[in-house]
């Protein structure tokens, strides 16, 4: 039986929900991460002993799935887009605003299937968008790709951002720290195809390094979706 088919236990003196719980859980997490949550620290937030939260979850995972439904249902757009690849596209950027606003989504995202009525939904979203367009194969390994894409860039981009605070450099800052020894290397002769990426890319923000890959993505599988004839 999931966290979602068990039942809740009757109220207490101390008002308390799954609701509350996960809302607790999700403060906790927005403020010190995924590590920073546990049943004892939530119950504490919530003023309950920690024996009653059990009768609302029976583990600390089931508690991520359900912080991991709750901010799902901030993916899923209003209104489902006609076309498929408009579709995907907002999906992916409305996951990479729910990370930035909830970095510890990034930690959770690409595992097994979320099975809450939000993670099914978002699954839903996905899918109908490229239903018809192809034979379902073609369909899943299509939106494995596009999840694959996002969820690695949305990790990178958390695993900067979680630097530059730790270190307490920018990006910039931590180039111009760096710069020294690179150069040194470079000189060598050795990384020819690095000096060239150094000294001659255009160097982008994340937000435009997200966007210009995900249609390039978007690109290789609109080849993909053409049904062969009757």
């Amino acid at each position: 039986m999931t966290v979602w088919d068990r039942p809740e236990p009757p109220m207490r003196p101390v008002p308390l929900d799954r609701e509350r719980i996960v809302a607790a859980a999700v403060a906790l997490a927005d403020e010190g991460g995924l590590e920073a949550v546990s049943v004892r620290k939530v119950a504490a937030r919530l003023n309950a002993g920690p024996m009653r939260l059990y009768g609302y979850i029976s583990t600390k995972e089931e508690l991520f799935d359900l912080m991991l439904d709750e901010v799902q249902a901030e993916i899923l757009p209003e209104e489902q887009p006609r076309d498929w690849r408009e579709a995907l596209h907002v999906l992916a950027h409305r996951t990479r605003r729910a990370a930035l606003r909830h970095e510890w989504l990034a930690d959770l995202l690409g595992g097994r299937p979320a099975l809450g009525p939000n993670g099914l939904a978002v699954g839903e979203a996905t899918l109908s968008a490229l239903d018809g367009l192809a034979d379902i194969d073609t369909v899943m390994r299509a939106v494995e790709t596009v999840s694959a894409y996002f969820n690695g860039a949305i990790r990178r981009e958390v695993t900067n951002l979680r630097a530059e605070r730790a270190t307490g450099l920018s990006k910039h800052d931590w180039q111009r720290a760096r710069g020294p020894h690179l150069t040194r290397m470079l000189a060598t002769g050795r990384f020819p195809a690095l000096s060239k990426a150094v000294h001659d890319g255009t160097d982008v923000d994340a937000e435009a390094s997200f966007a210009t890959g995900l249609d390039w993505v978007l690109d290789a599988v609109a080849a993909r979706l053409t049904l062969p004839p009757a």
